[in-house]
């Protein structure tokens, strides 16, 4: 028929490349510190053309947890953030060092940030939460078999926690009072399983 795309020609429309279009030239380290390594390569870009391209990396992973009890209840954490000069109401979330198991930092974080342990865990969402310029990773975990133990938050953190119905947790993002982008996934992977009866 005239006009109409071939098969070949869709096949290469819904089949992308994935060889890496990018040259490294050089490479060198422009800041470090504890947490995070700022990388500036000299790169050829898939066009061929020369640039710089900056990469931070991580050196924690990043560690969400929703915790559930027997009536669905979940906790939040308050904070003021550094970076944006702003207080937010985030999941309890840390750092994950290089070479831990994020399973084993998450039930770490949990403790620290509210004071719970969990009997039960499952990995439910695997992010990249900035992947035009960072390498971090995130990986989101559901806790339930819940028991109190006592919080004790590192000397960076003041922290409020606060005990809610998980449904106005996801009330709370869409009227834009979560706005961390972790957070955001999680609650919201967490509701899509729930509608869909998986937990």
């Amino acid at each position: 028929m005239n006009g109409s795309i071939t098969d070949e020609k869709v096949l290469k429309m819904t089949t992308p490349s994935t060889k890496n279009p990018w040259t490294t030239l050089s490479s060198e380290v422009k800041y470090d510190n504890n947490w995070i390594r700022v990388v500036e390569s000299k790169v050829l870009n898939p066009s061929g053309n020369p640039g710089i391209y900056g990469v931070v990396h991580f050196k924690n992973k990043a560690i969400a947890i929703i915790p559930l009890d027997e009536n669905n209840n979940t906790w939040i954490v308050g904070q003021y953030r550094y970076t944006l000069n702003t207080y937010e109401w985030e999941v309890p979330e840390g750092g994950c060092p290089e070479g831990e198991d994020p399973l084993e930092g998450a039930k770490r974080e949990l403790e620290e940030e509210t004071g719970l342990q969990a009997a039960h865990w499952e990995l439910v969402l695997e992010t990249q939460l900035s992947n035009s310029v960072s390498d971090e990773t995130g990986y989101t975990y559901i806790a339930k078999n819940l028991s109190e133990v006592g919080s004790s938050p590192e000397e960076t953190e003041q922290l409020h926690v606060r005990k809610l119905p998980f449904e106005e947790v996801v009330e709370m993002v869409f009227r834009g009072e979560i706005k961390d982008g972790l957070s955001v996934a999680s609650i919201l992977k967490v509701k899509i399983m729930m509608d869909r009866g998986l937990l």
